[in-house]
């Protein structure tokens, strides 16, 4: 499963580039791709970033939806309209396109929130209120998980 984790600040140049923090950039070699794609939120001002092979699996997603519907039609247009697939040149960087920026308000500094299979990139103090709120709102509904069952400390089930 994919673990994009914590909240990294970096710079943004004044041509648009910033580099990836290395441990999100090591996440996705360990999932065999250097490709993401970066789309602005439909929920937040922020920009998500979405490892090509989770994008392509939310993407199937679109065959639930009848060819042509207005609904098709929306959550194509939501979804592709602005999605910019980009690979880190050698030394991490991407190019974050000026409507992208706008969306999300980013200046000089930029923070990137990991959220386990993608991970976001917001205006740092926007990000922290966002976190805060996010951590209030579940522990106001109970927010609660399950259990994973343990694991086995003996694989092979010998005893």
């Amino acid at each position: 499963m994919t673990r994009f984790m914590g909240t990294h600040t970096n710079r943004l140049d004044r041509k648009g580039r910033t580099s990836v923090p290395a441990p999100f950039r090591a996440e996705l070699a360990r999932l065999g791709t250097d490709e993401i794609v970066l789309r602005p939120s439909h929920r937040a001002p922020c920009l998500e970033a979405w490892p090509m092979p989770a994008f392509e699996q939310m993407a199937g997603s679109m065959d639930q939806f009848d060819i042509f519907s207005d609904a098709q039609d929306d959550m194509a247009a939501a979804l592709f309209a602005d999605a910019f697939p980009m690979r880190p040149d050698g030394e991490g960087r991407i190019l974050l396109p000026e409507e992208l920026i706008t969306h999300a308000g980013l200046g000089e500094s930029i923070s990137f929130v990991g959220l386990g299979k993608i991970f976001q990139i917001w205006e740092p103090a926007a990000a922290k209120r966002y976190t805060e709120e996010a951590r209030a709102r579940a522990r106001e509904r109970g927010l609660t998980m399950r259990a994973s069952p343990p694991l086995s400390t003996n694989p092979g089930g010998a005893t």
